[in-house]
């Protein structure tokens, strides 16, 4: 006998950014953390505007407009950092790659518990 298994959205509902870390606590109770370095706008914001923050896209993503920046939960849980405007393309289409694989992934383990 299978288990199904429900995906849900990655929403979030609020963010906290300290020294070393972007936490993220989503609608469904999970909570995300990431290294601040993984965006070096805030990296390199203050305290204020890392404070200044707002939730975009129906819970997901978080925007900063002090600085102008996005993070969405799902670049979060899937590990994908900002990269730096001057970082050359290979990075960029890196990042890119990571994210479709995941989503392949996702899709895949979707398809597999909807069959059962």
């Amino acid at each position: 006998m299978g288990t199904a298994v429900k995906l849900q959205e990655i929403r979030i509902k609020h963010v906290d950014v300290t020294k070393d870390t972007i936490t993220a606590q989503l609608m469904d109770g999970r909570t995300i953390s990431v290294p601040l370095a993984w965006s070096w706008r805030l990296s390199e914001a203050t305290p204020e505007q890392r404070k200044n923050w707002e939730i975009i896209g129906d819970g997901h993503g978080v925007h900063w407009p002090d600085i102008d920046e996005d993070i969405s939960g799902e670049g979060m849980l899937f590990g994908i950092p900002a990269p730096r405007s001057h970082e050359s393309s290979k990075v960029i289409l890196k990042s890119t790659k990571n994210k479709t694989m995941a989503n392949k992934g996702m899709q895949r383990i979707a398809k597999k518990a909807g069959a059962r």
